[in-house]
C-alpha cells in the first residue's frame, strides 16, 4: 500500500513537471516557431487558450502532489514553494500582459514553471529519500 502511494506521488510530482515544462517550452518557443511556421498561430497551439488549459492542468495537478507529498514529509516550505510558482503562474496568465507586455508576461510565466518544477523535485527528492519515514 504505501509502495502504490508512493509510485502514485512519484507519477504526480513527474506529470506536473512535465506540464510546467511544456508551459515552461511553449512561451519560450512559441515566437520562434511562430516566425517560422506561421499557419501555426492559426492552431490550438497559437491561441491564447492554450496557456489557460495549461494553466487548469498544472494547478490542480500540482496541488493535488505537494499535498501528498507534503502529507508524507511534513515540510511545508515545499507547499509553499509551490504555490508560490501557481500564484506567479496565475498572476502571469491573468494580468501580466496587461501589465507588463508580453515579454513581462513571459518572465512571469517562466518564472513560475521553474518555482513549480523546483518544487516537484524537492517533494520527489524527500519522498524517495529514506529520510521520509512514512513513504
Amino acid at each position: 500500500m504505501i509502495a502504490r502511494m508512493k509510485a502514485k506521488n512519484n507519477f504526480l510530482d513527474k506529470l506536473a513537471i512535465g506540464f510546467s515544462a511544456l508551459c515552461f517550452l511553449h512561451c519560450l518557443f512559441l515566437p520562434v516557431f511562430l516566425l517560422l511556421f506561421p499557419t501555426l498561430a492559426l492552431t490550438f497551439f497559437g491561441d491564447e487558450s492554450f496557456h489557460k488549459m495549461l494553466l487548469f492542468v498544472i494547478t490542480p495537478l500540482s496541488m493535488l502532489a505537494l499535498f501528498m507529498g507534503c502529507k508524507k514529509h511534513n515540510q511545508k516550505h515545499i507547499l509553499s514553494c509551490g504555490f508560490s510558482g501557481i500564484a506567479v503562474l496565475i498572476i502571469a496568465a491573468t494580468w501580466a500582459h496587461d501589465a507588463l507586455g508580453e515579454t513581462g508576461e513571459v518572465a512571469l510565466t517562466v518564472l513560475g514553471t521553474l518555482i513549480i518544477s523546483y518544487a516537484h523535485i524537492q517533494n520527489q527528492r524527500l519522498c524517495v529519500s529514506k529520510s521520509c519515514k512514512d513513504c
